[in-house]
């Protein structure tokens, strides 16, 4: 008799702590799904206008190598955590060209991408940079990029940067680069060129953290300078 009275009582305390398990389980479960959720976590379509597409003139054959196809679309929208922006708009930039032969340096942050004379900055040619300050580090999570859209063509050596310090002296990280052959001396790029069109081009960041961006370029399809219409940064300020 002792034993059996052993027996059912350590099956009774057995069921007692499986159902306090199953109970706290659904507790934390019931927790979890009613936790906010970060701003994190949950995205949305980041807010992009298009200029007018505007080709002039008789288009030219565009020779170059690992060339994407023409982009005729918009494409899907970015999506980005919530709250991030253009945080580039309005933003100071310096360049490795400071006196454009055409246009103003602040023409590439003052949201007018439209591909007439008056919205394009003209940089000398060979290899050259344009640098946005954007004042604070932020988190980016990508970049639209109109360098010039007139025409088609394809520009050289595009690689885009972003680092902490403006001189781009350490923690450098690299968005995009397609300089196939490092002739800009910042590593070979495995990413391929792209036909410049009015939808802009556009680079996921991934989040990387910095308050400096500098994008590259070396001449293009038409000419031996560089362009630069309009920039646009999608982030948020790191807290």
């Amino acid at each position: 008799m002792k034993n059996r009275g052993s027996l059912r009582a350590a099956q009774a305390a057995g069921v007692a702590v499986t159902a306090m398990a199953i109970a706290l389980a659904a507790h934390a479960t019931t927790n979890q799904s009613e936790r906010p959720r970060s701003s994190e976590d949950e995205l949305a379509p980041v807010k992009v206008v298009f200029p007018r597409a505007q080709f002039i003139g008789t288009p030219q054959a565009i020779r170059a190598p690992r060339v994407k196809p023409v982009q005729t679309e918009a494409g899907p929208p970015f999506l980005a955590p919530l709250g991030t922006k253009n945080v580039a708009l309005g933003k100071p930039v310096s360049s490795s060209d400071p006196e454009p032969i055409i246009g103003e340096l602040t023409m590439i942050t003052d949201g007018d991408k439209e591909a007439g004379a008056g919205s394009f900055v003209e940089l000398g040619p060979l290899l050259q940079h344009v640098t946005i300050d954007l004042q604070a580090r932020h988190a980016i999570y990508g970049l639209r990029v109109w360098h010039y859209h007139q025409q088609p063509c394809v520009c050289f050596d595009v690689v885009i940067q972003v680092a902490k310090d403006p001189n781009f002296a350490h923690g450098v990280k690299t968005i995009f680069n397609n300089d196939m052959d490092s002739s800009a001396g910042l590593g070979a790029g495995q990413a391929m060129h792209y036909v410049e069109t009015h939808f802009g081009e556009l680079f996921d960041a991934k989040g990387i953290r910095g308050r400096y961006v500098r994008l590259y370029s070396r001449g293009n399809t038409i000419n031996d300078l560089n362009y630069y219409t309009e920039v646009e940064v999608y982030g948020r300020p790191v807290r």
